[in-house]
């Protein structure tokens, strides 16, 4: 399997004022763009091609810090695109606010928590409210590579560890 940047599932500028058409360019068409680009010229020759991006990301992993990185972007982002709607927000669905609750105290203690960890570690930060053990947790990472290393299968399936 080859990466491949997928459409946008909405315009440039659908997301505006949040984010403006500039932004999404930049961020999808060219940030995006070099993980895919940069993750297909570092699968040739690892052993890895014809694997799903889920199996190449769990492959790679402690093995091959450049393809895992590449890898584990481009799926970051493929995601990263769908969680965002023209017109999007609004209500929290009462089980997230429940949790957000649960966990942090309030929903804008986790929102401080979150743009603070944001703000302190920019794009290294691997924010996530986890579920281990039935417990919600605050969880700081330095690397995108501790983040899935712990609990990697169940990261990527959806699993307990983490739901990304």
């Amino acid at each position: 399997m080859t990466f491949k940047l997928p459409d946008l599932p909405y315009a440039h500028d659908a997301l505006a004022p949040y984010m403006s058409r500039e932004t999404l360019e930049y961020h999808h068409d060219k940030h995006h763009k070099a993980y895919v680009d940069n993750g297909n010229k570092l699968l040739e020759g690892s052993g890895l091609e014809g694997k799903s991006l889920e199996e190449v990301v769990k492959g790679s992993f402690g093995k091959n810090a450049g393809l895992f990185n590449n890898a584990g972007q481009h799926y970051n982002h493929m995601h990263f695109w769908k969680w965002m709607k023209p017109n999007g927000g609004g209500k929290i669905p009462g089980a997230l606010e429940k949790a957000l609750i649960d966990g942090f105290g309030s929903v804008e203690k986790a929102k401080e928590d979150f743009i603070n960890t944001y703000m302190i570690r920019m794009t290294e930060a691997q924010m996530d409210v986890s579920t281990l053990e039935g417990k919600r947790e605050h969880d700081e990472r330095e690397t995108q590579s501790e983040a899935v290393g712990d609990h990697q299968d169940q990261a990527l399936a959806g699993g307990p560890g983490r739901n990304r």
